[in-house]
């Protein structure tokens, strides 16, 4: 393969800058732009090492660096590789890049660093595709989550089921290569067992998407309500800046505001939206269609009303709104006057929270019934695996739905060989998630979403 180089930092400026190479002619670039404090020939430089000196472009000295190197097959791509660590302005960055590429070295594609990782085998599919997902993660949940699944915990766990599969498989030969010895029948009651028994591991691994992709997508928390009646306040206080802009005017929120906050480990979009009432303003109008189309889609409403004043029609109308939804009621400004109608709120059946975004009282309590509703506490990760990919999902189903196939096949007596032909499908399907049998179009689908240098 070729010598490939990218920029393993982030953009911008920073104290240090990382310029990431792998490939068979790594230490050769390497040696024509790095001059060493100490020189060392590379076959005398021991690999998980660092040396000191400067990247040189001819006589000129473009900066002072640290080298690491990483000797084959003890890398991250099991090539030969090293790292540049330089000053982290952007143009000295480039320019140690731009050399690179001048003396033969590729600009890497989004992600191939670990895409060699995965085909030189030093990690299967779903262990590349856990990388990306510790780079993303936005809690502490989902990065331990994906961390697991990095060391390979959801890889463990579909290699034991495609082997009790293989198994079967080898069972199911036996009998047709002996058919004198009449197996069949005691065959077809151990493959019904296993089948069972996989099923339920299956069963489990399906059911855990729910937590992974709240781990994974968080919780998408919409905050409504008529003008004034303190969403932008709540935002503001719930992220503990002035995030939004607050003042006596209505309609000052004309377009949805999105941040995220962790409850319990878990990641919660936030969304302010546009008050809700008739506006005669057309860009106003717009805000409050938005507000109530991102209400329909949120996993969760949070409806606040002004407790110091009675109920409008654009209350009862939210009223209407949020109550066939997973909902919170709160009632804010509980620091003044109550004048609202509590009991008309109640007949809808959803959580009431009071609170003032003034004195913060009550945010507590709004977190708490958050975390109930959703039993956020119980979504720790033990070391178990958990599916928060959806495309290991769907590989599941998948597989269940053959499984489902080779157990009718066995209850129907039908011919013992007909049942290898869903199990192949099963060891098929799972081994999408792990890399073994997937196409070169799924690969390159999975890396593309990557950033450069890793």
């Amino acid at each position: 393969m070729s010598t490939i180089v990218a920029i393993s930092t982030a953009p911008g400026i920073g104290g240090i800058g990382i310029i990431r190479m792998s490939g068979e002619d790594c230490f050769e670039i390497l040696e024509k732009i790095f001059k060493q404090k100490k020189h060392k020939k590379i076959e005398d430089i021991k690999g998980y090492s660092i040396k000191y000196g400067n990247i040189v472009d001819n006589e000129k000295v473009i900066d002072e660096v640290l080298v690491s190197y990483f000797k084959a097959p003890n890398s991250y791509t099991t090539e030969n590789m090293c790292e540049i660590n330089s000053h982290g302005g952007i143009v000295i960055i480039n320019e140690i890049l731009d050399l690179c590429i001048k003396n033969g070295a590729m600009l890497a594609e989004p992600g191939e660093f670990t895409k060699r990782a995965f085909l030189n085998g030093r990690m299967d599919l779903s262990q590349a595709e856990a990388v990306i997902d510790v780079i993303n993660a936005k809690t502490d949940k989902e990065a331990k989550v994906s961390m697991e699944q990095l060391k390979g915990n959801l890889s463990e766990k579909i290699t034991q089921i495609r082997k009790k599969i293989i198994d079967v498989m080898s069972d199911i030969e036996a009998t047709i290569d002996y058919p004198e010895y009449d197996l069949e029948e005691v065959t077809n009651k151990r493959i019904l067992t296993v089948l069972e028994d996989v099923e339920k591991l299956l069963d489990s691994l399906e059911k855990s998407f729910y937590n992974g992709k709240i781990l994974r997508e968080g919780i998408s928390t919409a905050i409504i309500g008529r003008p004034n009646a303190g969403k932008s306040s709540l935002l503001n206080v719930i992220l503990n800046e002035e995030r939004a802009i607050v003042t006596e005017i209505e309609g000052t929120t004309r377009d949805s505001i999105e941040e995220y906050i962790s409850i319990d480990g878990i990641p919660l979009k936030i969304i302010d939206t546009a008050g809700i009432r008739n506006a005669n303003d057309e860009v106003e109008k717009i805000g409050v269609q938005k507000a109530i189309e991102i209400a329909k889609k949120s996993d969760i409403i949070i409806a606040i009303f002004d407790s110091n004043k009675k109920l409008t029609k654009e209350d009862r109308d939210i009223l209407e709104l949020i109550k066939d939804k997973n909902a919170i009621v709160i009632l804010n400004k509980i620091d003044l006057d109550k004048e609202i109608e509590i009991k008309e709120i109640k007949t809808i059946g959803k959580p009431i929270v009071e609170i003032s975004t003034k004195t913060k009282e009550g945010i507590d309590i709004l977190y708490n019934e958050i975390s109930n509703m959703f039993k956020l506490k119980e979504i720790a990760n033990d070391g178990e695996a958990i599916v928060s990919n959806v495309r290991h999902k769907n590989i599941i189903i998948n597989s269940k739905k053959n499984l489902e196939k080779a157990k009718e096949t066995i209850l129907n007596n039908m011919p013992i060989d007909i049942i290898s032909t869903y199990l192949k499908e099963i060891i098929e399907e799972l081994g999408k998630i792990t890399g073994e049998s997937v196409t070169e179009d799924v690969i390159a689908e999975i890396f593309s979403k990557f950033c450069l240098g890793k």
